[in-house]
C-alpha cells in the first residue's frame, strides 16, 4: 500500500490507498503522536513507520502538514514531503471526480480557499495567523454556550448578530449577548454566521459555481447550509472531509512511482 500522512496542529490523518484504489484511515492526537512515534534529531522531526507497525506494509509515504519541510519518514524506502495545498487540492479531485470548484478548507487551526481549474490551482488565499473561522474558535464557543458540536452544527435560523470576528473577543461579546437573554439556539447560529462573514470575501474573490468543503469544520452542517443560501451555490461535503490532506498525500504517492 502506500500511504499518506497529515500532520495536522489537532490530528495526525494517515491514509493507506491499496492498488484497488481502497482507502484505510487512521486519526491520532497530534501531541500523543509525537510522544509515542516521533522525535527530534538534528532539527528534523522524524517519524518511524516502522514503530507504527505498517513499515513492512507500506511502498511509499508522502507527508505534508505542520512542520513539512522538516519531515523525515523512516521505515520506508521511497518518502517525500509536499505541501498542505497541494496534498488538499489533490485529495479533494479524487474524491469529488471534479476539475472545477473553489476549495475551501477550515481545519483546527488555520483556514485556506483555492481556486481550481482542470485539477490545478491557480489562486490561493490562508489565515494561519487568526484563530477565527477554525476548529478552535468553534471549541471555544461551544464551550461558552455549554453545548455539543453537533448542537451547534444544527443552528443557522434567526441568527443573533455577533460583530466580533476575532476568537478572543468573540468569546467576551458572545459572553454578553447570553447574558442578556438571547437564546442558545439563536447564539449559535450567530457563531456560525460569523464563520461566514469571515470567509465569505475569500470566496468571492475565487468564486466557483460549486464549494469543495473539506477540514474538521466541514463537519458543521449548519455552515454549509448558510453558504449555499447565502452564495446561491452548491456546497459539496466529500467523504471523509478531516482526511483530504492525507488521501491527497496518498494519491500523489502512488502516482510518482
Amino acid at each position: 500500500m502506500d500511504a499518506g500522512i497529515d500532520l495536522g496542529s489537532r490530528n495526525v490523518k494517515i491514509a493507506f490507498l491499496s492498488k484497488t484504489g481502497q482507502l484505510d484511515l487512521h486519526k491520532f492526537d497530534t501531541v500523543a503522536f509525537y510522544r509515542k512515534y516521533g522525535r527530534l534529531e538534528n532539527g528534523q522531526l522524524v517519524v518511524n513507520f516502522a514503530d507504527l507497525g505498517w513499515g513492512d506494509l507500506t511502498r511509499s509515504v508522502v507527508s505534508t502538514g505542520y512542520g513539512q519541510q522538516t519531515i523525515n519518514v523512516q521505515g520506508v524506502k521511497n518518502t517525500k514531503s509536499v505541501s498542505e495545498i497541494k496534498a488538499h487540492v489533490t485529495g479533494a479531485v479524487h474524491l469529488t471526480g471534479l476539475n472545477d470548484f473553489t476549495l475551501l478548507d477550515l481545519g483546527g487551526q488555520d483556514s485556506k480557499v483555492a481556486k481550481i481549474r482542470a485539477a490545478r490551482m491557480v489562486d490561493f488565499e490562508t489565515n494561519d495567523r487568526c484563530a477565527a473561522s477554525t476548529g478552535r474558535y468553534l471549541e471555544n464557543m461551544i464551550a461558552v454556550l455549554d453545548i455539543t458540536m453537533a448542537e451547534l452544527s444544527s443552528h443557522y435560523d434567526q441568527p443573533v448578530e455577533l460583530s466580533s470576528t476575532c476568537a478572543i473577543f468573540g468569546e467576551t461579546e458572545l459572553i454578553g449577548k447570553l447574558v442578556a437573554g438571547h437564546p442558545v439556539a439563536a447564539l449559535a447560529a450567530g457563531v456560525n454566521y460569523t464563520i461566514f462573514k469571515r470567509i465569505k470575501p475569500l470566496l468571492l474573490k475565487l468564486a466557483s459555481p460549486v464549494i469543495v468543503f473539506t477540514g474538521g469544520v466541514a463537519q458543521n452542517q449548519a455552515l454549509k447550509q448558510i453558504i449555499s443560501k447565502e452564495l446561491n451555490i452548491e456546497v459539496i461535503v466529500p467523504e471523509y472531509p478531516q482526511y483530504v490532506g492525507a488521501i491527497g498525500c496518498a494519491v500523489i504517492a502512488n502516482k510518482s512511482k
